[in-house]
């Protein structure tokens, strides 16, 4: 079960294969030949008119396989990368291609002095269209998800209509995240502010108290990132507020490049050092700066930093892993937070990487992790070794640590990795079943109906 739950991955591929693979090479999707790739919105209905099969949209890749695999040979898999790119804006909002990835919506957005109310996630290769329907999110109590900064989503239907779709029409919140099963987004129109400018303050804090601590740092700070390693009691923070008006200018003094203020701190060296040979034992990676070792050597880092939304926290570096991140409501997280401890206290599990605590507002989308509460993201990682094997006492942790979370009353994160038998759907997601009358009404034969939501909307009538 935990190999089919987490897959090896495949790190040497032929050259020209003839499958393709999510990115992180541990799932096939489909045979090339069944591959679509619409150059525009028409091609796309004329597409969905001339097949029979079902239709997964492929963004990126990067979510499990089992969110895009083909099952039959009729079925078809299109890729949406040449739909993307600006297509409108106005003074509060702009409208962007499906297909667009969000460092480009970002680099855009950046270049018009603007910028989304929703946070961003520490990478930023996923399509925008992938995002929403994942229930992509960032940190912070004053913003959610990326879908909650929606006005307007507009559709290719399974029967190759148009639908559109903003925030006064009745369906709206199940189309913000619609898991890829409901239709193709072909457009997305975006809130959008004025750009901020954000200092951060990174530190080294004892986790004695972290229960509380993580309710005051996201009380008093815009936005918020914390890495718990539990074993050494110690949490890795970044704090980020608004600029003064002098950091501002110092920024803007320096080209408007992120600016560093260089400093030293050694309160984690030993922390960082004794997760480092774990992670060296775990993945047998020889590259003293692979990309997993040098997503943990930043730790050691406490250099405080002055830049935009983006510069600040997509710093995230894209290595093929297996994540889980789960949302616990925020009244609840110091509870959890004591009841991991005294779990790790009493099994000292082996530790592959720190916990990641995010926190984010409550969502209005019905399938989102945070429906209607402000939430606590608990995130996992374990990086794959070498040869494409995981560490079996990195996966025992997270099998655990998640097992204990869904008691909790959790949520699993849909673009990541989790146990669906851990979770009672109809519980968690109380407009699961409104959620299902939509699919109904949009897609009545489920052509984009995927493994995953098969399970999902049928247990949910059960």
């Amino acid at each position: 079960m935990t190999q089919e739950r987490y897959p090896r991955r495949q790190p040497q591929l032929p050259e020209s294969p003839s499958r393709q693979w999510n990115w992180a090479q541990n799932a096939t999707l489909a045979h090339i030949s069944q591959i679509d790739y619409p150059a525009s919105e028409a091609e796309l209905q004329a597409l969905l008119c001339a097949s029979h099969g079902r239709v997964r949209i492929m963004g990126s890749r990067m979510s499990p396989g089992r969110m895009l695999a083909l099952a039959d040979a009729g079925d078809r898999l299109i890729d949406t990368s040449q739909l993307r790119g600006l297509l409108a804006s106005d003074e509060q909002s702009a409208t962007f291609a499906g297909g667009t990835p969000l460092h480009e919506v970002y680099e855009v957005l950046t270049g018009m002095n603007r910028m989304l109310p929703a946070s961003p996630g520490v990478i930023a290769a996923q399509t925008l269209a992938g995002a929403l329907a994942t229930g992509t999110h960032g940190q912070g109590l004053q913003q959610s998800t990326i879908g909650d900064e929606v006005l307007a989503i507009r559709m290719v239907l399974a029967d190759g209509s148009i639908a559109e779709f903003d925030r006064q029409h009745a369906d709206f919140p199940a189309v913000q995240l619609g898991l890829g099963c409901l239709g193709a987004v072909t457009a997305v129109t975006l809130r959008t502010c004025p750009l901020g400018i954000y200092t951060c303050h990174k530190s080294a804090v004892s986790a004695d108290s972290l229960a509380e601590d993580l309710l005051t740092w996201n009380q008093d700070y815009a936005l918020s990132k914390a890495w718990w390693f539990p074993g050494e009691n110690q949490v890795h923070l970044w704090a980020a507020r608004e600029a003064t008006d002098e950091e501002r200018e110092n920024y803007r003094l320096n080209g408007d490049d992120l600016l560093k203020y260089h400093e030293t701190n050694d309160a984690m060296n030993q922390t960082v050092d004794r997760t480092l040979e774990h992670m060296r034992s775990d993945t047998q990676i020889t590259d003293e700066n692979g990309k997993p070792f040098r997503t943990v050597t930043r730790f050691k880092d406490f250099t405080d930093v002055t830049g935009d939304i983006y510069q600040v926290f997509c710093r995230g570096i894209a290595t093929p892993q297996i994540n889980v991140e789960i949302a616990i409501p925020l009244e609840r997280a110091p509870a959890v937070i004591e009841r991991i401890k005294r779990w790790h206290a009493d099994e000292q599990p082996h530790m592959h990487y720190p916990v990641i605590l995010r926190c984010t507002g409550a969502s209005e989308s019905w399938l989102s992790p945070a429906y209607q509460q402000a939430s606590c993201f608990f995130g996992f990682v374990v990086y794959y070794a070498e040869d494409g094997s995981l560490s079996e006492e990195g996966l025992a942790f997270i099998t655990a640590v998640e097992k204990l979370l869904a008691e909790e009353g959790g949520r699993p994160h849909w673009g990541k990795y989790f146990d669906a038998s851990l979770y009672n759907w109809d519980r968690i997601y109380p407009q699961l079943a409104a959620f299902r009358a939509v699919r109904e009404r949009l897609d009545p034969q489920h052509r984009f109906s995927n493994t995953f939501s098969q399970q999902l909307l049928k247990e949910a009538t059960a």
